[in-house]
């Protein structure tokens, strides 16, 4: 048992529109399809990169299954040249590991790309668990990956929270039975996340520490 913190990864953690965004453009211009703006791209995310395929290519998909792989393939490549940590994110997962709260990512990003730029951000951080999405498993927000990890470290709801910067972060958070905080430096605008009426509501990573500071709350 423990406290955790569950961590979205895209708009979480790290910037990573413009890798995405070159990515998808490089392929579409490959195939002689219209490229989009950064800022599309920041709509086309946060349900899998088939899903983001689909967004891209708009009303050509009959072309889906040739850019997907494309897409993975180039991303792979070029997932690491102009993604960054958010201001202020590591300082924030040094600190509570300091306080002895376990830090997971949880992403619809591919597992291995998902790896790879945790690993190559976040070298020093000791996560407990690195998970991205695969074939065989669902996407947030349905919980059932998440669920049987929470399970099998013996980890309680009340114990932990989420934090994530779309809607379907915050409907993962509820199907989970966590407390949800939204963030607003990531792609989801502030109107959107509280649609979804998160518990917590945060602006810059270090306010995470304030609610840390006050476990065991109102939350079980």
């Amino acid at each position: 048992m423990g406290r955790y913190v569950v961590f979205d990864l895209d708009g979480t953690l790290l910037d990573t529109v413009d890798d995405i965004a070159a990515s998808m453009n490089a392929v579409l211009a490959r195939f002689g399809l219209p490229q989009h703006p950064k800022e599309d791209y920041l709509r086309f995310t946060g349900n899998g990169a088939r899903v983001l395929t689909q967004r891209a290519l708009g009303d050509q998909q009959e072309l889906l299954d040739a850019i997907y792989p494309a897409y993975l393939a180039e991303y792979a490549i070029h997932s690491r040249e102009l993604t960054r940590p958010y201001d202020g994110i590591p300082a924030l997962l040094q600190n509570l590991l300091a306080r002895g709260v376990q830090v997971i990512v949880y992403s619809n990003k591919d597992d291995s790309d998902t790896k790879a730029v945790v690993g190559h951000y976040f070298p020093d951080i000791p996560f407990l668990r690195v998970l991205g999405s695969r074939r065989d498993m669902p996407l947030k927000p349905d919980p059932t990956v998440m669920e049987a990890v929470l399970a099998e470290l013996g980890f309680a709801p009340q114990d932990g929270l989420y934090v994530g910067d779309t809607v379907t972060d915050m409907q993962c958070a509820r199907n989970l039975k966590l407390f949800a905080i939204a963030v607003g430096w990531g792609f989801q605008n502030e109107a959107e996340l509280m649609g979804e009426n998160p518990d917590r509501f945060i602006h810059h990573p270090e306010e995470l520490l304030a609610v840390v500071r006050d476990w065991p709350r109102d939350n079980a």
